[in-house]
């Protein structure tokens, strides 16, 4: 059996519940070693195998879950954050269906949760911003055409970046083509969540040098959007004069 495990954002204590006790009981671990916090390995047994998938091949992390499956034992494939965003899981698990061994998946805390968390955040504010987008600039790995940066940015929406710190000066264009201004809030969280974790607030046209100023070019999202202000509506949730199922409204 293969356990996908998302690891969270980095602060070990930020794995879930299963996601720990899936680890501690592993005979295999195959984790994401440029992402995921090594203190999280401690949870191993003593006799656990453990591979690091950064020098790895698909093809050779397969060959270790094939090895593993064949033995009658258990593998743990730990992934940072949350796998189901830029964690190339899906071609692990269409091979492994394709070899008729059985896996299941545990989520994970996302770093763009986590990087909310630094910034004490929320992303979708009334009258603000309703819509997040998660996305990366086009570098080395292409994007559909459709999904480019300048394209997706005419919404305005919140916009969380991943795989962009080092491509500021191209990010920077991109927005300004769509409905963000110099002026518009951004904010770049350097490994949020991690003992080192650092918070920049810029804006849009200070993106890249900030980024620079404070030597950061990778292992950082970038958030941008009006969320980041000090405007907002208030929510109707709790507003006295708002109906709900569980509660009557009051007369203005």
């Amino acid at each position: 059996m293969v356990h996908f495990v998302g690891a969270g954002p980095g602060a070990p204590d930020l794995i879930t519940v299963r996601g720990a006790a899936l680890l501690e009981s592993a005979d295999v671990i195959i984790y994401a070693g440029s992402l995921v916090n090594p203190a999280l390995l401690e949870r191993a047994k003593p006799e656990c195998e453990i591979y690091n998938s950064a020098k790895m091949t698909l093809e050779e992390v397969l060959d270790v879950m094939r090895g593993a499956e064949a033995d009658g034992k258990t593998t743990v494939r730990l992934h940072t954050g949350d796998m189901s965003l830029y964690g190339a899981v899906r071609e692990q698990m269409d091979r492994l269906d394709k070899d008729g061994i059985p896996y299941d998946d545990t989520p994970g805390v996302s770093s763009f949760c986590g990087a909310a968390a630094a910034l004490c955040a929320e992303y979708t504010l009334p009258g603000v911003s309703q819509s997040v987008i998660i996305t990366r600039m086009e570098g080395r790995t292409p994007v559909p055409p459709r999904e480019r940066l300048s394209e997706l940015s005419s919404h305005g929406a919140t916009m969380v970046l991943f795989l962009s710190a080092g491509l500021l000066d191209r990010v920077q264009e991109e927005l300004l083509q769509g409905a963000y201004t110099e002026q518009t809030p951004a904010a770049i969280v350097y490994k949020a969540t991690w003992p080192d974790q650092k918070v920049i607030r810029c804006t849009v046209g200070t993106l890249a040098e900030s980024a620079a100023r404070e030597g950061i070019s990778k292992t950082a999202l970038i958030l941008v959007g009006d969320f980041l202000g000090e405007h907002y509506e208030r929510s109707l949730l709790y507003h006295p004069q708002f109906t709900t199922e569980f509660r009557k409204g009051t007369p203005e």
